[in-house]
This record gives C-alpha cells, structure tokens and sequence, in this order.
C-alpha cells in the first residue's frame, strides 16, 4: 500500500474546501465558472498554489484570476475557521494550462504525422492468435 506524504493529504482537503467555498461563498460573479483543480503547498505549508481551470476567453480568464486574488484573504479566513491547522498557507492562484498543453501537443502530432498513420493501423499477423489445431 502507498504511502502518502502529510502535504500530499494536505493538498487535496485544501482543493477540495477552496472549491466548496469557491462555489458556495465567494460573491464575486467573476470566479462563478471556475474549477479548482489541483493544489500544491510546500513543504513548510506556508505558501500553497492553487490550479484551476475555466471555460471562455483569454479576457475572461484573466478577469476570473482576478477575482480569485481579491478574494484569497476571504477564503484564507474560512479555510482557518473549518481545518484544524496551526497556520493557513497563503493562496496563489494560477491557471491549470495542462490541457491546453496536451491539445498543443497533439495538434503537433497530427501535423507531424500523417493522416493514414493516425486512423488507420495495419494488422499485425505477429498478433493473432494461432491455431494450434493444424499440428
């Protein structure tokens, strides 16, 4: 069985809370559409980014991590009210771009490769069963 570092734990009460309060107590419209996706503190728990993700624009993302920064002291706060933690580490926003790198990465490959190699795969005869009937 695996064992899991004390930030690793720490990590995921932390994305799952901020979420919740994202979703239920923050006010601000602009962090409506946000998705908290992943949070990473360090090792002294004294600083913690925080990942997420949205739909819309360059423009709307932008005004969403604004949004998210006014209102880091707010969830800071609640986060010391519901976990039982000497001290709260200080929230950094940033935008998860994880899956814009995937499709980047696979928009290269389909221009590298080409389209016969992409959807069709020649049978390989080393593969199929063999019959052993014919001995």
């Amino acid at each position: 069985m695996p064992r899991f570092r004390r930030t690793d734990r720490i990590n995921e009460q932390l994305r799952e809370e901020i979420s919740l309060l994202v979703r239920d107590q923050v006010r601000d419209p602009r962090v409506s559409l946000a998705t908290i996706t992943a949070v990473q503190t360090s090792p002294e728990l004294d600083h913690a980014k925080v990942y997420f993700t949205a739909l819309g624009t360059d423009d709307e993302r932008k005004e969403l991590l604004a949004g998210l920064r006014s209102a880091a002291p707010f969830i800071r706060k609640a986060l010391g009210q519901r976990l039982h933690m000497r001290r709260i580490p200080e929230l950094h926003f940033e935008q998860d771009r994880v899956l814009e790198e995937a499709q980047r990465i696979e928009q290269l490959l389909r221009e590298a490769l080409p389209h016969d190699r992409l959807t069709e795969t020649p049978p390989d005869s080393s593969l199929a069963p063999k019959d052993d009937s014919e001995d």
